[in-house]
């Protein structure tokens, strides 16, 4: 018997739906998902000029609930949730005791005894064990794998929210970035709407019953909502390119159970301060105190050529100094992209190196990350008063 056939891959309940839109699919992290519909050009730009729309029902989602549920929190995430109010997200990560990355998460405050953790597919199975193994002995705190229940739809992009708003009473633009409601959506009541996104643009996360029959039914009325902005559904392969345009951490990549804290450049999530500690805490304060040995740096290729991941990075005269962690053509910049690990002396703004390109030394330079940022709209000057 054959991996694949002892073990299946896991399909959301928007599978049919992708199949019946032709997706290409693939194995992500054990899940068979569209990699892209039409194209992984045209929906990365409809993300970054009108609206695309995700299926991350892969996605986990880990609920923390009871009186001790803050201090478990505290224990098992780097970031500091005290100072999440009811209804506020906030990126954070699960960290082995090395500082390293068992996985990074965004942090959602339901209420005061109430927390959900979103975690990576890729990681899942592994994540849930490592929440009852860290904090699970505390009390007052109950764990609930709530990731099957859910299925969770990304709608991204300038246009995200004049899309959603046609299916909602809620108030959309009463919700910060980062910061969450519930309402009801779509005619189904409540829904959690998360203005939240892994694209470095504007865009809601909504979480809905994932029975296959309402899953393609709120899928249906959010393409119906958007038709007006040229409205498209988007795979994984223009999620990957957008995320990487907003230099945004992928799993096994920029992080992972070797890569620590500081290395990844993350350390202003990290609060060190925190009263509470946490997993890892005491490894990063002894680290804190010395230069990373390697720093996450963004390339631009100079010379023509694609640094892939996994391509090493060498000086130009052609010793190893570093990978590619991720890397592609940017479809928003028209250029050539990376990120990539180096010693500190070479991460300097403008410094040249060169990326082995199939044992060609191909030109890069170090720039400035995020390489995209949205423009964002500023709000109307309040009226003048007599």
């Amino acid at each position: 018997m054959t991996d694949a056939a002892a073990h299946p891959l896991r399909r959301t309940a928007l599978f049919n739906t992708h199949k019946s839109l032709k997706a290409k699919m693939v194995d992500f992290g054990g899940w068979e998902m569209p990699v892209e519909y039409s194209g992984l050009v045209a929906e990365h730009n409809a993300v970054r000029t009108a609206v695309g729309v995700f299926d991350v029902s892969h996605m986990g989602c880990i609920q923390l609930r009871g009186p001790g549920s803050l201090d478990a929190v505290q224990k098992l995430l780097m970031n500091d949730a005290s100072k999440l109010q009811v209804g506020q997200a906030h990126y954070s990560a699960m960290l082995t005791p090395e500082g390293t990355f068992v996985d990074d998460v965004v942090l959602h405050k339901l209420s005061d005894n109430d927390y959900l953790i979103v975690i990576n597919a890729g990681t899942r199975e592994k994540d849930i064990q490592w929440v009852r193994q860290t904090i699970g002995s505390m009390p007052s705190v109950h764990i609930n794998d709530f990731s099957d229940m859910y299925t969770q739809i990304a709608i991204q992009g300038p246009k995200a929210a004049e899309t959603l708003q046609k299916l909602t009473d809620t108030d959309l633009s009463a919700i910060k970035n980062y910061w969450f409601t519930w309402g009801k959506v779509a005619g189904y009541y409540n829904v959690l709407i998360a203005r939240t996104g892994y694209t470095a643009e504007d865009g809601f996360e909504i979480y809905i019953p994932s029975d296959e029959a309402t899953s393609a039914d709120v899928w249906q009325k959010v393409f119906a909502a958007g038709e007006e902005f040229g409205i498209v559904p988007a795979g994984l392969g223009a999620r990957n390119t957008l995320r990487l345009e907003g230099s945004m951490a992928l799993y096994g990549h920029e992080i992972s159970d070797e890569i620590n804290v500081f290395e990844a450049g993350l350390n202003r999530y990290c609060k060190l301060d925190k009263e509470s500690d946490f997993v890892g805490k005491a490894a990063l304060l002894a680290a804190s105190t010395s230069e990373p040995k390697r720093k996450l740096v963004g390339l631009e290729m100079v010379d023509r050529g694609i640094a892939r991941d996994g391509y090493l990075v060498r000086t130009l005269e052609g010793e190893e100094i570093g990978v590619v962690t991720s890397g592609s053509p940017s479809p928003t910049l028209k250029k050539n992209i990376a990120m990539a690990f180096v010693p500190p002396a070479e991460a300097t703004l403008d410094n040249v190196v060169a990326v082995e390109i199939r044992g060609n030394l191909v030109k890069a330079k170090v720039v400035p990350t995020p390489f995209y940022k949205r423009v964002r709209t500023p709000k109307p000057a309040a009226a003048a008063t007599a």
